[in-house]
């Protein structure tokens, strides 16, 4: 019987600024921009800020008001990434599959490490002390028979928790889950289940196929059909016959922090490379796109000698055209990337891509995998990100 884990570092970016300044320890810490910034907003709060209210994608001139005692912080990309990639060394010792999902997220997939490693609630234990001993931080875990109950399982705990969710009770642990808990659903499906008074999972649970589908559409509708019996998701949204893919941002306010819109950029980064490596498609070509507050939109593209290989790559690239193009000062309301020229992922590469990546990247390479679930109406954000962090986090 397979059997997964959802590892969730707790409040990654507030934490990592904790155990780099001691100091911080115990106070409400906002990363995302200070008071004075213009129109920066939060991107990670420290469950103590969360206590003032303090949220993701929230103003930080609004978060100011509710915690002006905060330390406020632009952040440092470079170094959560280096923590990530401790993070992710651990999680390969205790599973011989680690697909990283996000910056701060992974799945393991501990099937058949029982006689090994112990039984899974055991081995949940144990990668926890390692990850504190190793790391500094602390994860919130998930453990369940497939990918899907086991990422919404490892909110259920946060801070620094573990859930699990024994085989055969997927369904019994779904439906007593309100129906913002549904991992895939986005606003507008929200929306949707407000209209229809769906308050809870047993209340889709009741529904046959035929009338979900009628609701919300034959792939949405089998995927809520499944979520909600603990089932295993599949992904139901190909790209097909397309060179090229893209994603972008549009943000609430007008941005004019760097940090807070590279770190959209890393997330779209994660978005462009789990998608190309689900497709089995490669790239070296490039674009991104910024477009101002008064809609004037800019966009350059590089190719490049080899295909990326890995988000990092591909972050620095991008890093390297963002700041080529961008104008100081002006506010930001969109940031995007694209991945063009797509070709199979055995087209013929030039060089030896892991005799010239650096370390990191060469663990990056070995984590990073296909995402095997896609929604429509929803974007699988890291929790995480600077827009769609999870309040539980």
């Amino acid at each position: 019987m397979p059997y997964y884990i959802h590892a969730d570092l707790d409040a990654f970016y507030a934490s990592v600024e904790q155990l780099d300044h001691p100091e911080y320890c115990g106070q409400p810490v906002i990363v995302g921009g200070l008071p004075g910034d213009r129109r920066s907003v939060v991107s990670t709060a420290s469950y103590e800020a969360r206590k003032f209210g303090i949220h993701s994608a929230m103003p930080v001139a609004q978060a100011y008001k509710l915690c002006p005692q905060g330390i406020y912080l632009r952040g440092n990309m470079n170094r959560y990434r280096e923590k990530s990639a401790e993070v992710m060394a651990v999680f390969a010792d205790f599973a011989p599959d680690v697909r990283q999902i996000s910056i701060d997220e992974a799945f393991l997939d501990i099937t058949g490490t029982e006689k090994l490693l112990g039984p899974p609630a055991q081995l949940g234990a144990k990668l926890k002390e390692v990850v504190r001993e190793k790391t500094g931080l602390t994860v919130s875990l998930g453990l369940a028979s497939n990918r899907y109950v086991a990422k919404i399982a490892s909110g259920m705990s946060k801070p620094d928790g573990m859930s699990v969710v024994a085989v055969g009770e997927e369904a019994g642990f779904m439906c007593a889950l309100p129906v913002s808990k549904i991992w895939g659903a986005g606003n507008k499906t929200q929306e949707q289940f407000r209209k229809y008074g769906f308050k809870t999972c047993e209340d889709i649970h009741r529904l046959s196929l035929e009338n979900l589908r009628s609701i919300f559409g034959a792939a949405f509708g089998l995927f809520l059909y499944r979520a909600v019996r603990g089932e295993a998701a599949e992904a139901f949204e190909n790209e097909r016959g397309t060179h090229s893919m893209s994603a972008e941002r549009t943000f609430p306010y007008d941005l004019y922090d760097e940090f807070t819109i590279e770190t959209a950029l890393f997330e779209i980064c994660e978005t462009l490379m789990f998608r190309l490596l689900n497709q089995s498609w490669q790239s070296r070509t490039v674009s991104i796109k910024i477009r101002y507050e008064d809609f004037s939109t800019e966009s350059a593209r590089e190719t490049f000698p080899r295909p990326v290989g890995t988000i990092d790559e591909l972050f620095d690239h991008l890093s390297v055209l963002f700041h080529r193009k961008y104008q100081s000062g002006r506010g930001v309301r969109l940031i995007g990337a694209g991945l063009l020229n797509l070709e199979t992922g055995n087209a013929p590469r030039q060089g030896e891509l892991f005799d010239t990546v650096n370390e990191k990247e060469r663990n990056l390479e070995k984590y990073i995998l296909e995402i095997n679930k896609k929604f429509p109406n929803a974007a699988l954000r890291r929790g995480r990100s600077m827009m769609a962090d999870d309040e539980e986090k």
